[in-house]
């Protein structure tokens, strides 16, 4: 039987997929659970349909965040955090601590977006990487200062 798969299904396909699986498969799992749609004449078009909407709004979503990383780039974020000796940290500085920073300079990240190669736990300039979309990235400074 073939299936238009309506979201990602995995060892299967993605979004908008036209897919022959078996019959049982497909009534039992697929259409029950509103993973996939019957490939009939019509749906074959509606699917045509959504995936020119996603690719613009992919292609949306792209250009607005390279103009983003355009914007970002030379970013300097200042954090303050307890040190002890050595200036070392008593804790780490975290992606969640620098998202917040970046949201008091007006600039909305999610955390998960924050790429931290190994762990801040040093007083210091350090670069970490902002993976803002698929395929594009920005690197900004992190100066972490001793708290008062």
């Amino acid at each position: 039987m073939e299936v238009i798969l309506k979201t990602q299904v995995a060892n299967l396909g993605g979004r908008g997929d036209l897919v022959k699986v078996a019959d049982g498969y497909a009534r039992n799992f697929l259409l029950p659970r509103k993973l996939a749609i019957l490939a009939t004449g019509g749906s074959r078009k509606a699917i045509e349909h959504m995936k020119a909407a996603a690719l613009r709004r992919e292609a949306k979503l792209k250009g607005d965040a390279e103009q983003l990383a355009e914007l970002m780039k030379g970013l300097t974020v200042t954090v303050a955090e307890k040190a002890g000796e050595n200036d070392q940290l008593f804790g780490s500085v975290t992606s969640k601590t620098i998202a917040e920073d970046l949201a008091r300079q007006g600039y909305t990240i999610d955390r998960h977006k924050i790429e931290i190669d190994k762990p801040i736990r040093m007083l210091g300039e350090h670069q970490v990487t902002l993976s803002l979309h698929h395929g594009v990235t920005t690197v900004i400074k992190v100066l972490v200062v001793k708290a008062e």
